[in-house]
């Protein structure tokens, strides 16, 4: 599965609505965790700003000891994050959530872990009709 950065960020921040599904779901799963390198960027950055440096270390901790599979982005990744950026333009679609596509594409994964139903509703990847999203 894959996991956005809604999900992570809502499973470390306790006061936020959606934290018991996120975690939960974090934790009792069966396979990787898969996240694309521009989610732990935006993830960190989230943390840091928003529940401070601790927050954000722990997270980068994780991802150091592999409880995260981290996806670096390879060169046909880029090209797919362009052309969902261009083509999904009117939706304001960006790096972070045209990764999550593209790794999906790649790796001919259909579950993503995100609570960014907007985006991943209308987006369409090319190995399958709809991406299966959770919570």
């Amino acid at each position: 599965m894959i996991v956005d950065t809604g999900v992570l960020y809502a499973a470390a921040d306790t006061d936020d609505t959606d934290h018991e599904r996120s975690a939960a779901l974090l934790t009792d799963r069966s396979g990787p965790l898969l996240v694309p390198t521009p989610v732990i960027v935006e993830t960190s950055w989230l943390l840091e700003s928003r529940l401070g440096p601790a927050a954000e270390l722990a997270f980068l901790r994780a991802v150091e000891a592999g409880e995260l599979t981290r996806v670096d982005l390879v060169s046909d990744d880029w090209t797919r994050v362009c052309d969902l950026v261009e083509q999904y333009a009117d939706l304001g679609l960006g790096l972070v959530d045209a990764s999550v596509v593209a790794v999906a594409d790649r790796l001919g994964t259909r579950t993503v872990a995100t609570l960014n139903r907007r985006d991943f509703r209308v987006v369409r990847p090319r190995h399958c009709t709809a991406l299966d999203l959770i919570p």
